[in-house]
């Protein structure tokens, strides 16, 4: 790591915790760096307030760097990551890896069995960060993506959380 970047992740300052609604503007933000399938303001807003999504900030020094959300139904035992995004000056330090990690425990800790995600074919580092978290591939999607792009659908076994009673 050259030594003008900071240490992101033995930063103090750097937390994951669940997004508040006053965190809609950073993370639409963040959406901004998708080249398409944005969310729109209103979808984020509803996100933000809806028990069926979860919604995790990376936060560094008060400043969203990153975000996750992730969606439950109800009957359902699956839990969808349906947005994951770093901001660029903080890619490379493992928030998005805390941010699935995150996600993950909440979704054991609601007793889901399962978490599935879409991935882009061509978005070679989250294909190995999600194989490095024991993600596989349960479906090819072709033509998924807003502009045409192939994806693919990964799952993986949430291990059984033990309530205390």
């Amino acid at each position: 790591m050259p030594a003008s970047q900071p240490a992101i992740d033995r930063d103090p300052d750097l937390r994951i915790r669940p997004a508040r609604p006053d965190d809609a503007g950073a993370i639409l933000q963040l959406e901004t760096l998708f080249p398409g399938d944005r969310m729109s303001a209103r979808s984020v807003r509803r996100f933000l307030t809806v028990p069926s999504a979860h919604v995790w900030v990376a936060e560094q020094a008060g400043v969203v760097v990153g975000n996750l959300i992730w969606l439950s139904r109800r009957g359902s035992r699956v839990a969808r990551i349906y947005s994951l995004v770093v901001a660029p000056a903080a890619r490379g330090f493992g928030l998005a890896e805390r941010l699935i990690r995150a996600a993950e425990t909440e979704a054991a800790a609601l007793q889901l069995i399962v978490i599935s995600l879409e991935v882009r074919v061509d978005n070679v580092a989250a294909r190995r960060l999600y194989d490095k978290l024991d993600y596989a591939e349960s479906a090819q999607l072709p033509g998924f993506y807003e502009d045409g792009g192939d994806g693919l659908k990964l799952t993986k076994a949430l291990p059984s959380m033990v309530l205390a009673g």
